[in-house]
C-alpha cells in the first residue's frame, strides 16, 4: 500500500514538472502580437555609381536611402501615424496651385506590394482621391495588405467591386469603369481622373501634372491619344475573342465576325492611358452610346485600346479631342518594335515587347518628361527605381511652396569615411 502511494505521488510530481515545461515552452513559442520597433539602423541597398540623376554630393560623402523596409511594417498592428511619417508619405498640401486643382487616380495593381507602395507615396496628396483596384486572383495576403495601408489614409480607398483581370481581357477595362462609379461618388471635388497601373511610376511632379493638365491645348479636353484604327489593327474587333479569367484571350476565328460597332461608331486605337475630365466620365457612365460601346465592346481583343479614345472622338463628348492624334505626353514607354526610331534600345530587359527599365535608361524618360514612365519592376532592376524615386521626390521639395518637413525626405548624405558595414553612418545633411 505504502508503495501504491509513494508510486502516485511520483507521477502526480512528474506531472507536474511536465506541464511547467510545457507551458514555459509554449509561453517561448507563441508569436507576439504587440507592434515591434522597427531596427534603428537600416542596411539599405546603396545608390549606383551610375545613377547620374541625384544632386552632385561632395567627394567623401554619398546619398544613402533612409527607407528600404516597408513590408515589415505589414506584419503588425499599422500605426497609421507612424506609416506615414516613416514611409515618408506627404502629408500635406504644397500650394494653392494644387490645392484648388485635385486629381483622381485609379491604380490598377496584382502583385509586388513594394512598387505599390512606392508608387502610391511617389503620387499621394491629401487634396487628391486615390481608388485602387486589386485584382480579384491576387493572394488574400497581398489583399488585405493593401487595405490596411488604404485605412491610413482619407482619400485612398479599395474599389467596391473587383474584377478578376486578365491581360488583354475586357475585365481590364471593367476594373477602371468599377473605380470611376466609386470616384463619381465621392465628395471630392476632382477635376480630371488619371490611370496607372502598379509598374507605372510618375516623372512630372504633381504639380507639373496640374499646370499640364491645365495647359491650353488640355484645360477643356480629354487625353486619350490614338487615331482611327489601323488595318493590321481590325482583327481585334472585327472577330470575337474569348476571355479565359485570369488566363488570356483567345480570337475565335475568322468565322465568327462581329456586328458592326453600335451608333455607327468609327473605332479608334490608342493607349489605355488617359486623362479624362470629370464630366466626361459622367457621360461614361450615363450614356447610352458608351453603354452600347461598352457591351460590344466585351468580346473584343484589349478593349482598353479602342474604348477610351473612340468616345473620345463622339461629337457630344464632353471634353471631346477629334483632332489630337497620338498628342498628349502620357506614358514613356519603349517599345521593342520602336527601337531605332523613338528610343535607342532598352537596357533593362523586354516583358511583352515593353522595356522594364535599368538605371541608363533614365536619363531618356528625364528628358522626355512624360506624365509617367512605364515598366518598372522593385526585384528585376531595383537601382533604376531607386535612383528615379529620389530624382522625383527632390523635384517635388524642390518646387513646394510650404516648409519641407524632415519626414518627407527620401534620403540621407552620409560620409562615406565614417560608414561601417553594418550601416553605422555620420549624418551631414538631408535631401
Amino acid at each position: 500500500m505504502l508503495q501504491l502511494e509513494s508510486a502516485k505521488w511520483s507521477f502526480l510530481l512528474c506531472l507536474g514538472i511536465s506541464i511547467l515545461i510545457c507551458s514555459v515552452i509554449y509561453i517561448k513559442g507563441k508569436p507576439s502580437y504587440a507592434p515591434r520597433p522597427l531596427p534603428r539602423t537600416l542596411n539599405c541597398r546603396p545608390f549606383p555609381e551610375n545613377c547620374k540623376v541625384l544632386p552632385p554630393t561632395p567627394s567623401n560623402t554619398r546619398w544613402e536611402r533612409t527607407v528600404c523596409q516597408e513590408l515589415s511594417y505589414f506584419n503588425n498592428p499599422l500605426n497609421c501615424s507612424r506609416i506615414q511619417s516613416e514611409l515618408h508619405f506627404i502629408m500635406e498640401t504644397l500650394s494653392i496651385e494644387e490645392e484648388d486643382y485635385p486629381l483622381a487616380f485609379i491604380i490598377t495593381i496584382h502583385k509586388d506590394l513594394e512598387m505599390f507602395v512606392r508608387v502610391l507615396r511617389a503620387i499621394y496628396a491629401p487634396q487628391n482621391i486615390y481608388c485602387i483596384h486589386v485584382d480579384a486572383k491576387a493572394p488574400e495576403d497581398y489583399k488585405m495588405r493593401v487595405e490596411k495601408l488604404a485605412e491610413c489614409f482619407p482619400n485612398v480607398f479599395l474599389a467596391s467591386v473587383s474584377e478578376i483581370v486578365t491581360y488583354a481581357g475586357f475585365s481590364r477595362l471593367k476594373a477602371d469603369i468599377n473605380c470611376m462609379e466609386d470616384l463619381v461618388k465621392s465628395p471630392v471635388k476632382w477635376q480630371k481622373v488619371i490611370n496607372l497601373c502598379g509598374q507605372d511610376f510618375p516623372v512630372q511632379s504633381n504639380l507639373e501634372l496640374v499646370r499640364y493638365m491645365q495647359d491650353a491645348e488640355w484645360r477643356d479636353n480629354n487625353m486619350t491619344p490614338g487615331v482611327k484604327q489601323p488595318e493590321n489593327m481590325q482583327h481585334r474587333t472585327q472577330i470575337q475573342h474569348i476571355e479565359v479569367k485570369g488566363e488570356y484571350v483567345a480570337s475565335m476565328g475568322a468565322g465568327h465576325q462581329k456586328t458592326p460597332p453600335p451608333h455607327n461608331l468609327t473605332i479608334y486605337f490608342g493607349t489605355a492611358y488617359y486623362s479624362l475630365q470629370r464630366a466626361f466620365v459622367e457621360y461614361v457612365l450615363t450614356s447610352q452610346v458608351a453603354k452600347d460601346l461598352l457591351e460590344w465592346s466585351k468580346d473584343t481583343y484589349s478593349p482598353d485600346e479602342h474604348y477610351w479614345v473612340t468616345l473620345n472622338h463622339v461629337e457630344d463628348a464632353p471634353g471631346n479631342n477629334v483632332n489630337a492624334g497620338w498628342r498628349g505626353n502620357i506614358r514613356a514607354i519603349k517599345w521593342r518594335d520602336q527601337e531605332g526610331t523613338a528610343h535607342q534600345g532598352c537596357n533593362g530587359s523586354y516583358i511583352r515587347d515593353i522595356c522594364i527599365y535599368n538605371v541608363e535608361d533614365l536619363p531618356w524618360i528625364i528628358e522626355r518628361n512624360s506624365m509617367f514612365a512605364n515598366k518598372f519592376e522593385s526585384t528585376s532592376y531595383p537601382e533604376a527605381l531607386d535612383c528615379l524615386e529620389q530624382w522625383h521626390r527632390h523635384k517635388v521639395l524642390q518646387q513646394a511652396t510650404v516648409p519641407i518637413q524632415l519626414s518627407w525626405k527620401l534620403v540621407t548624405e552620409v560620409n562615406t569615411s565614417s560608414a561601417t558595414v553594418t550601416g553605422g553612418m555620420k549624418r551631414l545633411g538631408h535631401s
